[in-house]
C-alpha cells in the first residue's frame, strides 16, 4: 500500500522535548520567542506572533485589524472551511469569488467587481502550495482602502516575485499542523507583518487581551503556542528549505510523467490533478494499493452548515467544475521515486 502521507520527524527533537518537560515551563517561554523570530526572518518579515492553529492564526489577525460586524472580506470558497470560519468569527461577512482554473487561487479580475461599501479586506488563499496573484491584489487593496491578509496556511516557504509567503499583506497566517510542509507534533500557527502596532495587538489579544499578567486591556484569546510545539517548529525550520527543494524535485517527476502538466511554482504541499473521470479513478487506484484524498470535494459555498450565507450551486462554476475533477495524489518528502512511476503508470494505463 503507497499511503498519501507519510510522517517523519528529525531525531532532534526528542532531546528537545525531553529538555522541556524536565523544565516544568511548558508555555510562553523562550523557545516561543525564539521560534516567532527565526520564523520571522525566514518569512522576510520583522514579526512573528506564535498562536495554538491555522485557525486562530486567521481570527487573530482579522481582529486586530479591527474587522467585524458589518464588515466584508473577499475570498474564494474552494478552501478548508477554516478560512470562512475565521471571516465568520469577527462578525463580518465572507463574499465569495471564483478562481482561476489554472491554479486554483482567486481569480483577481473578479475582485474588483465584489467590492462594496462594506468591503474592508482582502483574503486570498495560497492553496495547494501556490501563491495567488498578489501583485494585482496589492494594487486593488489600496486603490480601495483594503487590507490584505494572506491565508498562507498551505504555502510555508512559496515564493512569489522573489518574496516569500507572509510578506506581502498587510499579515501572513500560517498553520503548522503536522501534515503541512512545515508541520508540528500537534497543533500550532504564526502571523507574520511587518507592523509593528499589529504584532504588539496581535501578542495582546492571544494572550487575553493582556499586555500584562492580570492586567487585561481587552477581550481576547487563549490562542498561545506551547513550548514543545515552538521547539519543535524551531528545529523543523532548519530543515525547510530542503524539504521544499525535494517536494519540487518530486512534483517534477509527477509532472514529467502525467500527460506533460506543468503546475505554477510552488512549494507543492499537495500534488493535485484534475480528470473528468475523478471518483472512478480514485476507487482504481485504491484497488491498487494506491492511497488517495479530494482536497476539497464540496466548496464552503455549497457546504450544509454554510446555506445561510445565500450561496447557490452555479454561482462560482469554476470552482465547482475543479471541485468535481480534482485528486491529491500520494505526496511528502520520503516518498519513493518508484512509488510515484508505479502510480503515474496506472493513471496513465487507466480507461
Amino acid at each position: 500500500m503507497i499511503p498519501f502521507i507519510k510522517l517523519k520527524q528529525p531525531k532532534e527533537i526528542w532531546k528537545e522535548v525531553k529538555e522541556i518537560l524536565g523544565s516544568g515551563h511548558y508555555v510562553s517561554g523562550n523557545k516561543e520567542k525564539e521560534f516567532e523570530k527565526e520564523f520571522a526572518k525566514y518569512c522576510g518579515t520583522k514579526y512573528a506572533v506564535g498562536v495554538n492553529c491555522g485557525t486562530s492564526a486567521l481570527i487573530l489577525a482579522l481582529t486586530a485589524l479591527g474587522i467585524k460586524s458589518g464588515d466584508e472580506v473577499i475570498t474564494q470558497p474552494n478552501t478548508f472551511v477554516a478560512t470562512v470560519e475565521a471571516i465568520l468569527f469577527t462578525g463580518a461577512k465572507p463574499v465569495f469569488v471564483d478562481i482561476n482554473p489554472e491554479t486554483y487561487n482567486i481569480d483577481v479580475l473578479k475582485i474588483e467587481k465584489a467590492i462594496t461599501k462594506r468591503t474592508k479586506a482582502i483574503l486570498p488563499v495560497h492553496l495547494y502550495g501556490a501563491m495567488a496573484d498578489m501583485s494585482p491584489i496589492v494594487k486593488i487593496a489600496k486603490k480601495y482602502n483594503l487590507f490584505v491578509v494572506e491565508d498562507a496556511c498551505q504555502a510555508h516557504g512559496a515564493e512569489y516575485k522573489d518574496k516569500k509567503a507572509g510578506s506581502i499583506g498587510n499579515a501572513g497566517c500560517f498553520s503548522f499542523y503536522p501534515t503541512k510542509v512545515l508541520g508540528s507534533c500537534g497543533q500550532g500557527g504564526a502571523v507574520t507583518t511587518n507592523d509593528k502596532r499589529l504584532a504588539n495587538k496581535m501578542k495582546m489579544l492571544r494572550d487575553d487581551g493582556s499586555y500584562k499578567k492580570y492586567y487585561h486591556s481587552e477581550v481576547g484569546f487563549n490562542f498561545r503556542l506551547d513550548e514543545i510545539q515552538a521547539a519543535i517548529l524551531k528545529i523543523k525550520l532548519r530543515y525547510l528549505d530542503q524539504w521544499i527543494k525535494v517536494r519540487q524535485s518530486k512534483a517534477k517527476l509527477y509532472n514529467q510523467l502525467l500527460f506533460n502538466i506543468s503546475h505554477p511554482e510552488s512549494v507543492f504541499y499537495i500534488y493535485v490533478i484534475r480528470i473528468k473521470n475523478r471518483n472512478k479513478l480514485q476507487a482504481y487506484l485504491k484497488s491498487k494499493g494506491v492511497a488517495t484524498m479530494i482536497h476539497y470535494p464540496v466548496p464552503v459555498h455549497l457546504q450544509k452548515g454554510y446555506k445561510f450565507l445565500g450561496y447557490k450551486r452555479g454561482d462560482f462554476p469554476k470552482v465547482e467544475e475543479v471541485a468535481n475533477e480534482i485528486l491529491s495524489l500520494p505526496f511528502y518528502p520520503e516518498i519513493k521515486n518508484r512509488d510515484i512511476k508505479y502510480i503515474c503508470k496506472l493513471i496513465n494505463e487507466y480507461d
